[in-house]
């Protein structure tokens, strides 16, 4: 790989062709889903180079090369784009400037207007609506007295968030009290972003699809699967999710809408709230590969990290039949001392619902941060429950 002008230039000229096994994919972010997605690719016969600050990052560990520098470093990404024949982002808070740099350099499928839209949760909110699916009702913030009177009329409990930054709970405050709103605006509007308001909506449960579109335009939906979290961390993903046909197909429906309205290459995972009443209301996205998908890698006949990169390549998309029900269950840090004691012990019971491991490769095991999964795989998923009270894991 020369790194020419010329030669990206062709490349974008040519965006339609597909970027075949033997070429390099450059990862805008060095994290595990960076490193599930390598892992994915070169058993396809690509090649990877990504850029993260953190060495020796998860990504990087089995990459052909890590740059290690910011993700605003504009040399850096310059670097990265002359490496690569195409480039992927891993995680959407990558700066969407440096995104819009490379797209003129080299091949971005996914785009910048993606990261866009999906960075910011009021855009991301209208540009879900535009694509005719449900969200909660919201309201842009502009003050405390505003927030006051939009607490009045959503009721209690509501949720107030930041526009920005937020994930796994963080940048938003649960208002259970009208009082409360004076000190939810004070503690979130020191971010400078702007905020917005949401309706608590009374889910029965938490659903996510995972759906892939290539530049062809086709576009394929992962199993619904059903979402379990504990302090606002996913905990399990259920698959198939305990919920009826016709909610299984109108969330696999409004999830290739969203997929089509939004011109997404690569993937998209879509969130959702279900209520009593059978009501499906959108709760937010992610363009990449997403937690909630981990359960494909051993359970569906293409995982969802092959599928991104058959997406962003432009390949024809796999299938996304499930092969087995699936139980993915996350391992935070508190979790990893305990799962490598359990794994030195292994029992014949164990193997009833052949757990597979995934570790990402991280240093430092902190609290609450998320250091791997375990996958099982079972005919019946109360076998799966049992498995995870039985080992005692997730309880300590």
């Amino acid at each position: 790989m020369n790194g020419q002008t010329p030669r990206h230039v062709h490349k974008i000229e040519n965006s339609m062709q597909p970027i075949l096994p033997g070429s390099t994919i450059g990862v805008l972010g060095g994290g595990q889903l960076g490193r599930m997605l390598a892992l994915a690719g070169r058993h396809m016969g690509y090649r990877f180079v990504t850029l993260d600050p953190t060495e020796d990052s998860p990504c990087g560990q089995v990459a052909d090369r890590q740059i290690t520098a910011a993700y605003d470093d504009a040399e850096a990404a310059r670097e990265l784009a002359a490496l690569s024949d195409v480039i992927t982002y891993e995680f959407e808070n990558v700066d969407a400037g440096v995104a819009a740099m490379l797209e003129s350099a080299s091949r971005v499928p996914q785009g910048s207007a993606l990261l866009f839209t999906t960075q910011h949760r009021l855009r991301e909110k209208r540009a879900i609506e535009a694509a005719g699916v449900p969200v909660a009702p919201y309201e842009e913030i502009s003050s405390a007295a505003h927030l006051r009177e939009a607490v009045g009329r959503f009721g209690t409990p509501c949720v107030l968030k930041t526009a920005t930054g937020g994930y796994d709970g963080k940048g938003q405050w649960v208002i259970r009290e009208e009082s409360q709103a004076d000190e939810a605006y004070a503690e979130l509007s020191r971010t400078g972003t702007e905020l917005v308001l949401e309706k608590f909506i009374r889910f029965e449960r938490e659903l996510s699809v995972i759906a892939a579109r290539n530049p062809r335009g086709e576009v394929r939906a992962f199993p619904v699967a059903e979402n379990v979290h504990q302090d606002n961390i996913l905990h399990l993903s259920i698959v198939p999710a305990r919920i009826s046909r016709d909610v299984l197909q109108r969330a696999e429906k409004m999830a290739v809408q969203i997929a089509e309205s939004l011109n997404v290459i690569g993937l998209i995972a879509v969130e959702m709230f279900l209520t009593p009443e059978g009501e499906l209301f959108v709760n937010e996205l992610a363009p990449r590969p997403h937690n909630s998908g981990h359960y494909t890698m051993e359970a569906c006949a293409t995982s969802q990290f092959e599928q991104h990169i058959r997406a962003v390549c432009n390949l024809p998309l796999g299938s996304t039949r499930l092969l087995t029900p699936v139980v993915m269950v996350n391992i935070l840090g508190e979790h990893v001392e305990p799962l490598l004691e359990w794994a030195g012990k292994q029992t014949e019971e164990d193997s009833r619902v052949s757990p597979k491991i995934h570790l990402y490769g991280k240093k430092e095991a902190k609290t609450k941060r998320k250091m791997g999964h375990v996958n099982l795989l079972v005919e019946d998923i109360r076998d799966a429950f049992d498995w995870i009270e039985r080992t005692g894991i997730w309880s300590r």
